[in-house]
This record gives structure tokens, C-alpha cells and sequence, in this order.
């Protein structure tokens, strides 16, 4: 089945998912409250610099304060005056072939290049995530429809889907020919077999916004945005929408106007295969999306041969742990372990791009014997992985069946964008026992008495569930601790209580 996309409005709240062979392939989320920054230009002021971490936090205007590191500082574009340069942002095209953003050799340090108060124009390569603020670069890159602009670098990519040689070389030439000095260029996929006039009306495009950028940063005084991404459903046109996509359903009339005007403009020939939902049922329960969502979201997912992955997140990394479960094959357990293997890699290449995980990644998959084997489960990893449009770095299968790899990412993952740590196991998963805590109370008792020497009796507020239990199965070790301190110890039940919260007090 081919490629879709819909896109869903529900007051404040769009997503756009979008379908691989039936399948939920990508979902974005914008809520209008926290939408993403990624590919916003702003003018920031410098508020610290830190030279034992080589970096500076930079006033951008948001909740929490950016942070640059001294490797995505081009000295270059520190001030507006000076434009020329070498390197290549980390935030281009994910699928695109340019070197990697990292400092140089001999490089300033960061004191040398940034002062507190100084003003810098700086673009978001990562949202913010958790409890860290967005990630900066001065290495700006503007994304077109088909190119990628790089004002600060001078160097010419194309992408390395683009297969054909004389393909790669008929662009390169056009993008050479026609780019102002200093300024570089990505090819994106989406450019192959594109006319040439089309190529140089985006050319012109990204070159007069970023002029525009230019003339705001002089007129503006920092904190301020210069210049910001497309919202999310243009976004998806922009870099999901092409010949592989055959329709996009949107159930909006004003966010499909909105569409076939960009489109129109855009890629006009893409512009019949935009459509508007008239159905009665909800866009993503006709098309089996909201299924697909409640799946991704689950620890366990299940394989259609009876096998499963439990996906784990930690503070450091991201575990996915493979298993045979109700599979228990044909022939013989090496082939039963590489049948459950082969199959797991495909779904969980599909997790790592619907959940949007990033960072490290380790999966665990079943102990193979054999060589050849583990040879074939990673090789169809490495293929599997070419589908991804983030940048991965896969090491080979260990001898204890892990996989070691890392996955960029520049935005919240799925499951922490939908979800939230439930207060009562404050994220953890677990409580502790009803007995550890009846024993953590008496021995609470034991200290407020010795506290308190000249109190008559001590008190203990807690939940229905303990109390019943301290009155029960632990009314003997009660017993026993109100003989010791020779007072008395009233226990009293009280249903608003967190299921660990307990108070010791004496009078």
C-alpha cells in the first residue's frame, strides 16, 4: 500500500501521521501551548558563560535559558558583519550527506569567543527536553522545499538517496552555478528529476528569507525571534510530502485551504492529491490511527509470530529487550531464535521512528550460537535502519546478543509528549510493600518517642490500608513497641493519604 498522510484538528491540538503501507509510521503533535522550536532563527543575548564546560547559556525568550556549545559556535557570524565560513550545521536535512558540526582544531575557547550581555544570532538545533533547555548552533540552515541554506557555509551536498550519478551531477552543477559566494547548499531527496526552474525559485525563496533575517537582527534588540520554522501541518508538507505519497486527508476546511495555497505555490502538480474529510466517525479512527497511537505507547509489543519487546527507558539510555514468548517454532531453537530476531528487527526499527526515541540504545535480542546468524540479524538492522531519517551509529552485535547504538534526536519523545509520571509511584512503577512501610512506622515510633520523653502517647496518621494492617498481621510487633516505650500508640486512618505517606508525632 502506498504512503498517506492525515492530519487531525481538534480545537488547539493537530497531528499529522503519517501512513507506511497501512501502517503508523510518524506522528507529530502541536498543541499551539508547546509546539516545537526546532528551526527557529533568534537574536539571544549571552547570560553565562561556562569555561569548565566549554558552552554559554543564551537568553532566546523561552521558559528556560538555550545553551550553546563552544563546537556549534561559528566565530564568524558573531556579529552580522562577517559572513563567510567552512562548517556545516548539525541541524540540515537528516538524510543528508555534509560534515559534522564539531569544534575545530586549535579552536578558541569559549571565553574567548562569548562575553555575558553579548548579543548572537543563533538558531534551535534541539528542543528542549526534560529538564535541559534547547540546544543552539550558529550554524544556520534554512529548509526549502527542495534545498537546504546554509548562509555561513560554503559547501555543496547532496543527498545520498539520490543514487544516479549523473542525477547527483546535473544538480551539483545547477546549485553551483547559480549560489551566491560564501553561501552553501543541500540537495534534498525530494529534488530528483525536479526542472531546473523550480530548484532556482526556491534558491531565490530561502535567499530573500534570509535577508530578511539579516534586516530583523539589525532592527531587533535580544531576546527576540527573527525568524520562525513553518507550523506543523506545512512542515509535513514540506518534508513528507512527495511522489511516494499518494493522498493527504486533512478534516479541517480552514487547515486545508491553508494546504492547497502552499501547495499551490510549492509543488502545484502535488496539489490534487490533497483532500478534505467529510466522514462522520473521527479521520484517525476511519484510518486505524488512534489504534496504532494506544499500541506505541504500551511497554509490551507484540510480534505476529507470538514473540514481544519490552521497551524501557532509563535516565541513560533506552533498553529493548527481545523475546520469544508464545513462539516456539518449527524445526530446531537456532532457527526458532533467528525467525523471532529477524522479525523483531523490523518492528523495532518501526518503535525507534513512531516513539521518536534518541540517545543510546541498546536492544537485547535472543542468544544466537551461531555466527552467521548474528551476522544476518545485524545486517538486516543496518538495511532496516536506511529507512530512518535521523542519523543512527549502529556497533555490531555483541557476543552476549546486545546491540549498542546511538539514534539523533531532536525533539521529545512520543511517550513523554503524551504522557505523564503517575504521582502515586512518582514515575518509578513501583510502591514499597504495605509491610516494609508498617515496618518503617514503628520504627519512626521508636525514634519520636525517645524525642519526645515527656509525651503521653504517639500518633500515627496513615493510610486505611496500613492501619488495617498494623492492627492485624502486625498488632503483636505494636504490642510489642508500645511495652518498650511504655506509652501508647493510636493509629488513625485517613483516606486522602498517598498510599506511602505516613506521620509520626508525639503529645
Amino acid at each position: 500500500m502506498p504512503s498517506e498522510i492525515i492530519c487531525n484538528t481538534t480545537g488547539r491540538e493537530i497531528r499529522v501521521a503519517l501512513m507506511d503501507n497501512g501502517r503508523l509510521a510518524e506522528l507529530q503533535i502541536d498543541r499551539g501551548d508547546n509546539r516545537g522550536y526546532v528551526g527557529n532563527v533568534y537574536l539571544g543575548r549571552v547570560v553565562r558563560v561556562l569555561p569548565g564546560m566549554q558552552a554559554a547559556f543564551v537568553d532566546i525568550g523561552l521558559e528556560r535559558a538555550a545553551f550553546l556549545y563552544v563546537g556549534d559556535i561559528y566565530q564568524d557570524v558573531l556579529d552580522l558583519s562577517r559572513r563567510d565560513g567552512e562548517q556545516v550545521s548539525e541541524i540540515v536535512e537528516r538524510d543528508e550527506e555534509s560534515p559534522r558540526s564539531s569544534p575545530r582544531a586549535g579552536q578558541p575557547a569559549i571565553q574567548d569567543l562569548l562575553q555575558e550581555g553579548q548579543q548572537i544570532v543563533v538558531q534551535v538545533a534541539k528542543d528542549p527536553i526534560g529538564t535541559k533547555g534547547a540546544r543552539l548552533t550558529t550554524h544556520i540552515a534554512l529548509p526549502g522545499r527542495y534545498l537546504v541554506f546554509m548562509p555561513t557555509v560554503e559547501h555543496v551536498g547532496i543527498s545520498r538517496r539520490i543514487e544516479r550519478d549523473k542525477e547527483r551531477r546535473r544538480l551539483r552543477e545547477f546549485v553551483e552555478r547559480n549560489r551566491e559566494k560564501g553561501a552553501g547548499y543541500i540537495v534534498r531527496t525530494v529534488c530528483e528529476d525536479q526542472p531546473t526552474e523550480a530548484l532556482k525559485a526556491d534558491m531565490d525563496f530561502l535567499q530573500k528569507t534570509w535577508n530578511r533575517v539579516q534586516e530583523a537582527a539589525k532592527q531587533n534588540k535580544a531576546p527576540s525571534l527573527l525568524h520562525a520554522d513553518f507550523g506543523l501541518v506545512l512542515r509535513a508538507l514540506r518534508d513528507l510530502f512527495d511522489e511516494s505519497v499518494e493522498r493527504m486527508v486533512v478534516d479541517d476546511k480552514e487547515v486545508y485551504d491553508e494546504v492547497r495555497s502552499f501547495m499551490s505555490d510549492f509543488t502545484p502538480s502535488l496539489q490534487e492529491r490533497v483532500h478534505l474529510y467529510r466522514g462522520q466517525d473521527p479521520i484517525f479512527d476511519t484510518y486505524g490511527v488512534e489504534v496504532e497511537i494506544s499500541r506505541s505507547l504500551g511497554r509490551k509489543v507484540w510480534l505476529k509470530s507470538g514473540g514481544y519487546l519490552v521497551i524501557d527507558q532509563t535516565e541513560a539510555l533506552m533498553a529493548i529487550d527481545v523475546n520469544s514468548g508464545k513462539f516456539v517454532g518449527s524445526s530446531s531453537l537456532e532457527e526458532t531464535t533467528l525467525m523471532t530476531n529477524l522479525e523483531a528487527v523490523d518492528e523495532v526499527v518501526h518503535q525507534l521512528r513512531l516513539r521518536n526515541m534518541g540517545g543510546i540504545i541498546i536492544i537485547d535480542f535472543i542468544d544466537m550460537d551461531r555466527e552467521a546468524s548474528r551476522q544476518k540479524v545485524f545486517g538486516v538492522l543496518e538495511e532496516a535502519l536506511k529507512r530512518d531519517r535521523a542519523r543512527t551509529n549502529v556497533l555490531k552485535i555483541s557476543d552476549l546478543g546486545l546491540v549498542e547504538m546511538t539514534r539523533k534526536r531532536v525533539q521529545e519523545g512520543l511517550d513523554r509528549y503524551m504522557m505523564e509520571s503517575y504521582p502515586t509511584c512518582q514515575g518509578t512503577g513501583v510502591l514499597r510493600s504495605r509491610q516494609t512501610l508498617c515496618y518503617d512506622i514503628l520504627r519512626e515510633v521508636k525514634r519520636e518517642a525517645s524525642r519526645h520523653q515527656d509525651a503521653r502517647s504517639v500518633f500515627v496518621n496513615t493510610t486505611p490500608a496500613i492501619a488495617d494492617l498494623l492492627y492485624s498481621g502486625q498488632f503483636e510487633d505494636l504490642e510489642g513497641i508500645e511495652a518498650e516505650i511504655g506509652r501508647q500508640v493510636v493509629v488513625r486512618a485517613l483516606g486522602h493519604f498517598h498510599p506511602e505517606q505516613y506521620e509520626v508525632y508525639a503529645r
